[in-house]
């Protein structure tokens, strides 16, 4: 057998996982092996015990600390991040080990990423003294790094919108506006000279200490949006950071929080939500509506699957009333990497008839969504990108 074909059977042979059934009758030895057993006391336990491949097994990660841990340094030691945070997140889903995580050796050997951070949130009340430090410190982890790959390119990007917002008549020249400058004087154009005459010219303004836009994130903490809040705490943090944008952070499931107070400090915006319950949109618009001051200076945020239990009458129009009034409304079913959720296509359907169309929306993706809405010009919705 030649080495490209014993390699392609190797292959094979870890995706199968062994027994008669797999027809490979290749035995694995050393790392193959090791790497073999990682997968299957994750994935081994399928089809009434039988292990892959068909195999019977009775092994498996099992309910002891000490054999989690050992897993998960083995999967760390094998595979890449990215992977090692997928299988985790199996092992969470598929073997009940949300528990564990409350142990602070458990913790310690875990992948930090952004949907263990959602984990640990919803066993914040049951976590014991012991594990909380350790828990905070790995939030901390995750929030810093986003907030490196986040936060340059969101303050760059809202502040170029939030200076071509405050538009000027009698700019300096290095201010002018040149495209919608020629835009607003075509009409002065001299054929026989092939110029244009500009009798007003449109300039940008220039950054000032002042307020010039609210911003209102309104964030729905059901237990299915946990990334979302994740990122919406670190978005929050990052632009109320920025002296030119008054920022509002509220949570809500049936009861409505307000967060504002903690915006320096995500991680404890993080600690302050409570992941679960019901969902009362229509009560957190009503909390945010009364909230606003300058109707045209203020953008709202809405994060949410949509799945109302208040009013749903109640929430469409008061959506109708804050547009009537000059908000920028802007309806996110998700704020996250993974795309749209199962969201209620009924209640988006209501919202983009009322000029609101409700969409997914990557953290990559966010910032360009708020300088859009500061700018009052049309969102970039990813599939309209798309099809561009």
């Amino acid at each position: 057998m030649s080495g490209t074909d014993d390699e392609r059977l190797r292959r094979w042979r870890l995706v199968l996982g062994g027994g008669a059934a797999d027809g490979t009758g290749r035995a694995l030895t050393g790392t193959d092996a090791a790497v073999d057993g990682t997968l299957s006391a994750l994935y081994g336990e399928e089809d009434g015990g039988r292990g892959r491949g068909g195999r019977d097994r009775s092994g498996g990660l099992g309910a002891s600390a000490p054999s989690v841990a050992r897993w998960l340094g083995d999967i760390r030691a094998y595979f890449p991040s990215s992977v090692v945070q997928v299988m985790q997140r199996d092992a969470i889903d598929r073997l009940g080990l949300s528990t564990l995580l409350l142990e602070p050796e458990m913790l310690e050997a875990v992948e930090a990423d952004v949907h263990l951070v959602g984990t640990l949130l919803s066993l914040d009340k049951a976590m014991p003294e012991t594990t909380r430090e350790t828990a905070r410190a790995v939030v901390r982890k995750v929030v810093d790094d986003l907030e490196k790959r986040l936060a340059t390119r969101t303050r760059a990007t809202l502040t170029g919108a939030l200076d071509r917002s405050a538009r000027v008549s009698r700019p300096r020249h290095r201010d002018i506006d040149w495209n919608r400058t020629i835009r607003a004087n075509l009409h002065n154009y001299l054929p026989e000279h092939r110029t244009i005459v500009p009798e007003r010219l449109i300039g940008y303004g220039r950054a000032a200490r002042s307020v010039k836009k609210d911003v209102v994130l309104c964030v729905d903490q059901s237990g299915s949006m946990a990334a979302s809040v994740v990122y919406a705490s670190v978005f929050g943090a990052v632009l109320a950071s920025m002296r030119s944008l008054a920022t509002r952070l509220v949570v809500f499931d049936t009861a409505v929080v307000d967060l504002t107070d903690q915006l320096d400090d995500p991680v404890d915006v993080l600690f302050g939500t409570r992941l679960g319950g019901g969902t009362d949109i229509n009560r957190a618009l009503a909390y945010c509506q009364s909230r606003i001051t300058r109707p045209a200076d203020t953008v709202v945020v809405l994060i949410s699957d949509l799945y109302e239990g208040g009013i749903r009458d109640g929430m469409l129009k008061r959506v109708a009333a804050m547009k009537a009034s000059g908000v920028q409304f802007v309806a996110l079913l998700a704020l996250s990497d993974e795309g749209a959720p199962a969201y209620d296509r009924e209640h988006a359907a209501a919202l983009a008839a009322l000029g609101a169309p409700a969409f997914a929306c990557t953290p990559d993706l966010f910032p360009e969504v708020m300088a859009a809405a500061i700018e009052k010009r049309p969102l970039p919705i990813p599939d309209m990108v798309t099809h561009q």
